[in-house]
């Protein structure tokens, strides 16, 4: 008997020559996989219709037949049976269309000897790139490198550094102050009290880390970037060994042809200060409008470690003596690889990131 006839008759005949609700549904899934099996791409669709089909489907006529006709106490069984066997026709169906639609690969299409897809290559980031070019030129002058916290009490970051409580940097415009009387550091110099706390002289270091500002974002501004200095304490330093650590640093890092450039300024902290300028890289001190037609660009802060400052670090100023020099990392990244946007370089454009390859 064929399918279509078992699903014409109704179940109670089927069942009079031995058969169970169980085995004849049995015998309709074999029948469904022994089609969809044999059947082409072009022909599934014709196939969904005659197992499928909401009207005159074999599946629909089995229903009708078999689940309709049954008696009260067989219903339960063979509802059970009818939709276990349309899920199961639904889902094989479904598989056996989404296999026919994927492209087919034959081994002889593959070349084993061919490379394997390009994996990109990451980049060191230009800040990065920056720091690592300072360090190798402080490290041989037997600098240490140091880190101090980004969470700052308002003694290291302001007073122990000698600013007077109506300092501008005292102010929330400037500051970024959190609880209990905490604020995130505003520059690396509180980590020079720190190690001058807890260090004897003669010291060599150099502290880098992020450092934060209340600033509107723009071209020039962030309100977090990386700030780097130095500084050294010892019973003879002079002014004169800034001024030549100094300058044997920007000619290293800038260009053997950089020159720097010593004019007075004022710093809390430091007594006398100064404010280095160096040939414009951009211009080779020709003049251009970078540079404003000078030739020169200012670049970091310099000077002797204020007395206070060393008595604040537990030190004898009529002992010891010591220079200090900081600058904006980010801003040494920008001179030195010709970026023009310093949000360029916290975005995550992997396009930018790139070009440091």
């Amino acid at each position: 008997m064929s399918i279509e006839d078992k699903t014409r008759l109704p179940i109670l005949g089927l069942m009079a020559d031995g058969n169970t609700p169980e085995g004849l549904y049995e015998s309709l899934r074999e029948a469904f996989e022994s089609e969809v099996g044999a059947a082409s791409a072009a022909g599934l669709e014709s196939l969904r219709n005659r197992w499928l089909g909401r009207r005159s489907g074999l599946l629909a006529a089995a229903n009708e037949n078999w689940l309709k006709a049954a008696p009260r106490e067989l219903k339960p069984v063979v509802g059970r049976l009818q939709n276990a066997l349309r899920r199961h026709s639904d889902a094989a169906l479904k598989a056996a269309v989404k296999a026919a639609a994927a492209p087919a690969r034959r081994t002889s299409e593959v070349d084993p000897t061919l490379p394997g897809p390009a994996r990109p290559f990451g980049a060191v980031h230009p800040v990065r790139r920056a720091l690592e070019d300072v360090l190798r030129i402080f490290r041989p002058l037997g600098y240490n490198v140091v880190e101090g916290p980004e969470i700052e009490t308002f003694f290291y970051n302001f007073e122990a550094l000698n600013f007077p409580p109506d300092h501008p940097a005292v102010d929330e415009m400037d500051t970024l102050f959190l609880k209990d009387g905490m604020l995130l550091r505003t520059h690396t110099s509180p980590c020079q009290v720190r190690v001058m706390e807890s260090s004897q002289p003669p010291l060599r270091c150099v502290v880098h880390g992020k450092v934060y500002r209340n600033d509107t974002p723009d071209a020039t501004h962030s309100p977090m970037f990386h700030q780097l200095e130095m500084f050294a304490v010892d019973e003879t330093i002079t002014f004169a060994d800034l001024k030549g650590t100094l300058e044997h640093f920007v000619r290293n890092f800038f260009g053997p042809g950089t020159r720097a450039r010593f004019r007075p300024s004022y710093f809390p902290f430091t007594e006398p200060s100064a404010e280095v300028d160096i040939t414009c890289p951009f211009c080779s001190g020709s003049g251009c409008r970078i540079c404003k037609h000078t030739g020169f660009i200012e670049v970091l802060g310099c000077g002797m470690i204020d007395p206070e400052v060393l008595r604040h670090s537990g030190l004898d100023p009529e002992r010891y003596r010591g220079f200090a020099a900081g600058f904006g990392l980010d801003r040494f990244a920008m001179l030195k690889y010709g970026i023009d946007d310093i949000l360029l370089m916290y975005q995550g454009d992997t396009r930018f990131l790139a070009q440091f390859r």
